[in-house]
This record gives C-alpha cells, sequence and structure tokens, in this order.
C-alpha cells in the first residue's frame, strides 16, 4: 500500500476533501486507513472499566485508501518506489523526485 502508519495525507474525494490528517491505522487486507480528525461517526457505548459513564462518543470511521493522497513538504503527491543500489526498497515523490521518508 501507498500509505503507512503516522503519513500525513489528504482526502481527495468524498466529504472530508481537502481535509489534512494524520493516518493512526493501516488495514492492509481491506485496503482502508482511519485518519485523525476525519470521517467521525458518533458511536453509542456502553458502561465499561475504559468508559464508566458510557454515552456517545466520536471517533474516527475507516475511510478507502484510493480517496487519500501522501502529502510531502505541504503539497499532495503521487508516490512511487525505487529499489536502491543496495537493494533497499524506497517511496519517493514524484512530483519532486525526493524520497519519503517514514512519517513525514
Amino acid at each position: 500500500m501507498h500509505i503507512k502508519k503516522n503519513d500525513m495525507v489528504m482526502v481527495i474525494a468524498g466529504k472530508y476533501k481537502g481535509k489534512e490528517g494524520k493516518v493512526l491505522k493501516v488495514f492492509l487486507k481491506t485496503n482502508r486507513v482511519i485518519i485523525e480528525g476525519v470521517n467521525l461517526v458518533k458511536r453509542h457505548t456502553r458502561p465499561s472499566q475504559q468508559n464508566p459513564q458510557g454515552g456517545i462518543i466520536e471517533k474516527e470511521a475507516a475511510v478507502h485508501a484510493s480517496n487519500v493522497m501522501l502529502v510531502v513538504n505541504g503539497t499532495p503527491t503521487r508516490i512511487g518506489t525505487r529499489i536502491l543500489n543496495d537493494g533497499s526498497k524506497v517511496r519517493y515523490s514524484k512530483k519532486t523526485g525526493e524520497t519519503v521518508t517514514e512519517g513525514k
């Protein structure tokens, strides 16, 4: 997948188009990601040890990975992969050509 945990991404389609946020979790099997502050849903919860009050809480729901684009240096960009001389595989920005470090 072109998106990894802790990446900054921008939503490019749907209700939250144009919003940016950090990727909190990646689901490889379903090709979905959870982004901080995007796609908030209300969840009715029963009182528990973690939440003794219970009630309605807001939490982020998953967004399909095809609807997000990686943000590098403040601008959204497409991502490619390159194999370096030492055999390691890195992601690079197709807009600027520079390699993308983890969590950036």
